[in-house]
């Protein structure tokens, strides 16, 4: 009877670990960064045979594979999957039945940042890496503005209109972090209205008690599809966002960190990217 018991015992200490090992694997809403077909394809993946990974990048791109020889097959066959679709780092979420996910790494991946004399050697661009180009904006308050006299500054900036329903959309996400970002000096949103005035673009943001820091962009109607630049010329609005709503994270020097076409539905969730920014680039 007493050998029964710790029978039972050490198998009920064997099932708790792999239970809670479990949960977490299954915890769909724990994966960062992943839209409705992320979480889909997540969902596939813990329906794999083994062995199996789950690679993802901030912004959302992932790649899954399975019926690999080992696990660390797996692993670079959904890394390299992953590094597919996204100019970001990929780093792996699981391992077969395993969470792998280092959440303390995960806020540093838009690193390492450049140094000043490397951003001044960098190309002018709209990828990763390359220093943007340098536009000629208007504050809210109408002061006439370089992009470039936000360095010293995280910029996210934010190409959208309010004839794009998925801009619409994600207006109140982008709402939420700009409150959570309120007492922030040094992380700065820019939002430029494209194919429309600036007028059209605050009356609207009005009546939808959309309070944001809205930027002219310095187009003045429907018709107008290119942006003005601080040496004076002009580059086409399509050279810069294929899709509306598109958003580039520029670090202290004005060098791209992270770009996205369409909309984010969950910007709360790279506060932690933005803040490591803040804090590490621009030295």
């Amino acid at each position: 009877m007493n050998s029964f018991k710790f029978l039972m015992g050490f198998l009920g200490w064997l099932v708790v670990p792999l239970t809670l090992q479990a949960a977490g694997l299954n915890d769909i809403s724990a994966v960062p960064h992943l839209d409705q077909k992320g979480r889909e394809g997540y969902r596939e993946f813990l329906l794999a045979p083994m062995h199996r990974a789950f690679a993802v990048a901030p912004g959302g791109a992932w790649s899954w594979k399975a019926e690999e020889a080992s696990p660390d097959l797996a692993g670079e066959a959904a890394l390299q999957g992953c590094a597919e679709h996204t100019e970001q780092e990929c780093v792996l979420y699981a391992q077969d039945n395993q969470v792998v996910f280092e959440s303390k790494t995960w806020p540093k991946l838009w690193g390492p940042y450049k140094t000043g004399a490397e951003a001044a050697r960098a190309a002018t661009g709209k990828h990763r890496g390359e220093r943007f180009h340098d536009l000629a904006i208007t504050s809210p308050a109408g002061k006439p503005l370089k992009l470039s006299d936000l360095h010293g500054k995280v910029v996210l900036l934010h190409f959208w209109g309010t004839w794009c329903s998925p801009c619409r959309q994600e207006m109140p996400e982008l709402q939420k972090l700009s409150r959570e970002l309120a007492s922030s000096r040094d992380i700065q949103l820019v939002l430029l209205q494209m194919r429309e005035d600036i007028d059209t673009a605050r009356f609207w943001a009005e009546n939808q008690h959309i309070s944001l820091p809205l930027y002219d962009s310095g187009i003045k109607d429907a018709g107008s599809d290119s942006l003005p630049l601080a040496n004076g010329k002009r580059i086409r609005d399509r050279e810069l966002a294929m899709v509306f709503p598109t958003t580039y994270v520029l670090d202290k020097h004005g060098v791209v960190l992270f770009s996205h076409s369409g909309p984010v539905f969950g910007w709360n969730q790279y506060l932690p990217l933005l803040r490591d920014a803040a804090a590490r680039s621009g030295k």
